[in-house]
């Protein structure tokens, strides 16, 4: 009888022993998601245009692959009138983003390139204002993907949406929507996913953000086509649990700089 207790009681640490170690083992396989900062600068002219595109090519960007952000896209909309210059910047972690600014304060090499931006004058700056959004990727993806194109940058479509809700509730339901099936329609549809994130801090909450890549305008279209078309598409959004989990879309279609990364 003792023997047999004693034997449970063995068994039952084991299993316990083995339980824990699995699911340490579960969490610590699990990706751990990026986060992203969206800058969105408002230039005046073609000079505040120039001065901030060397800024960031000659200055911005190398110091940050020497702060060991390896992939920065600078992304401009495909209409001149559109004064606008977007700058992705993903993070590996929230401490990355926060020290940045210190490390870029104690880079040499970016305070001797930088200097036009970092030191313009009140009545010389190189742009009109810039926005910032802070986001958090998606459990579906967890990290920025490098798109597969082949073709022309100029020519390349880069896609950026911003989803607004209603309700903090429908906004969680419309991430659950991408993470529960979206986001495997975009893969086996070759949208090039390049990040979904949520947006922590920004002007417009609750809100989402993604951005899809193209070879061309017409592959873009084609493929918007196709979607709507999709039966798995069809099927998922007519669920009764993914009604109105969106207010609004607004829809950006931007293009690479020669220099961008991404």
């Amino acid at each position: 009888m003792q023997r047999s207790i004693k034997f449970g009681k063995t068994l039952f640490t084991g299993l316990f022993v083995a339980f824990i170690f699995i699911t340490n083992l579960a969490v610590g396989f699990a990706p751990k998601r990026e986060y992203y900062q969206l800058k969105v600068y408002h230039l005046a002219d073609n000079n505040q245009k120039e001065r901030l595109e060397t800024y960031l090519k000659q200055a911005y960007l190398p110091a940050l692959h020497r702060a060991g952000i390896e992939k920065v896209g600078v992304f401009k909309p495909g209409a001149e009138a559109d004064s606008l210059v977007y700058v992705l910047i993903p993070f590996k972690s929230v401490d990355q983003f926060m020290d940045l600014s210190d490390k870029l304060a104690k880079d040499k090499e970016y305070a001797s390139a930088g200097q036009d931006y970092l030191n313009a004058e009140f009545n010389k700056p190189t742009y009109k204002k810039f926005e910032s959004v802070l986001m958090e990727a998606f459990a579906g993806m967890p990290k920025l993907v490098q798109p597969k194109l082949t073709g022309a940058a100029a020519q390349r479509v880069y896609e950026l949406r911003l989803y607004e809700a209603a309700t903090e509730k429908l906004h969680e339901n419309k991430i659950s929507q991408f993470n529960n099936g979206e986001l495997d329609i975009f893969s086996r549809l070759g949208f090039n996913t390049v990040f979904c994130g949520q947006v922590k801090a920004g002007a417009k909450l609750p809100s989402m953000m993604y951005m899809t890549s193209f070879e061309n305008k017409t592959e873009r279209d084609a493929h918007w086509k196709a979607f709507s078309a999709d039966p798995a598409w069809k099927t998922l959004n007519s669920l009764p649990e993914y009604a109105h989990n969106f207010l609004r879309a607004d829809i950006y279609l931007l293009h690479p700089t020669d220099y961008s990364d991404i």
